[in-house]
């Protein structure tokens, strides 16, 4: 996938032009005084400093976010990089009638499943793993409980191996909502605002996924 790095796009002709419209009346030197719907706004309105300040806050997350979708890091980097110009591009079109995070999210689900459905066949000659050590913090968040004991540390090996496979064979939706849910720390609101479903359907969702994890996994739980 060819994208243009974080740190070259407001290079662009595109965004140059934006910036020297030079829209906003007054520039805004406490951005986290605003919330990200009324940020997002002032950037449609030409305020690049407001789309920098969006960068920093969910640059991170939105890496984690791809990585738990992709497993590589390169290419979690990769496509959070293709989030945000999308964001950038569609940043006149926006319309606060939603959480900014929402939309946001929405933006990733959809390229990170585009991107699992281009390179399915790719994926399967890989030994990926669900459970693989964030690269920010080294950590390696479980679907089941995660309380160590004696036996969780004789059967890990295998236990990652499980969890890796039951999660990515979960229908879609639900995959995707474990990962919002688990890994995100999302809310059945958000998560539902994202899938587009309502929060009753996104519960229901989530009972299903764990439930199919539970007893996929009972052995190792």
């Amino acid at each position: 996938m060819a994208t243009i790095a974080l740190d070259r796009v407001l290079d662009q002709p595109l965004l140059k032009g934006a910036r020297n419209e030079a829209v906003a009346s007054a520039r805004v030197s406490d951005w986290s005084a605003l919330s990200d719907a009324e940020i997002m706004l002032r950037v449609s309105e030409g305020d690049d400093q407001g789309f920098n300040y969006l960068i920093e806050k969910y640059r991170k997350p939105i890496i984690h976010f791809m990585f738990r979708m992709v497993h590589n890091q390169a290419v979690a980097e990769e496509l959070a990089q293709e989030v945000f110009l999308r964001v950038y591009r569609s940043r006149q079109t926006y319309r606060a009638e939603a959480r900014f995070t929402t939309w946001l999210y929405r933006i990733a689900t959809n390229l990170g499943v585009n991107y699992a459905r281009d390179t399915k066949h790719e994926r399967a000659a890989q030994n990926v793993y669900l459970d693989q050590p964030d690269p920010e913090t080294g950590t390696t968040p479980d679907v089941a409980d995660a309380t160590p004991s004696v036996e969780h540390d004789l059967v890990r090996g295998e236990r990652m191996r499980a969890i890796r496979q039951h999660v990515m064979a979960l229908p879609e939706r639900q995959r995707m909502a474990v990962l919002m849910h688990k890994y995100q720390g999302m809310d059945y609101k958000q998560i539902g605002e994202v899938l587009k479903l309502s929060e009753s359907a996104t519960k229901s969702l989530l009972f299903r996924a764990y439930q199919t994890l539970r007893e996929r996994l009972k052995e190792f739980v």
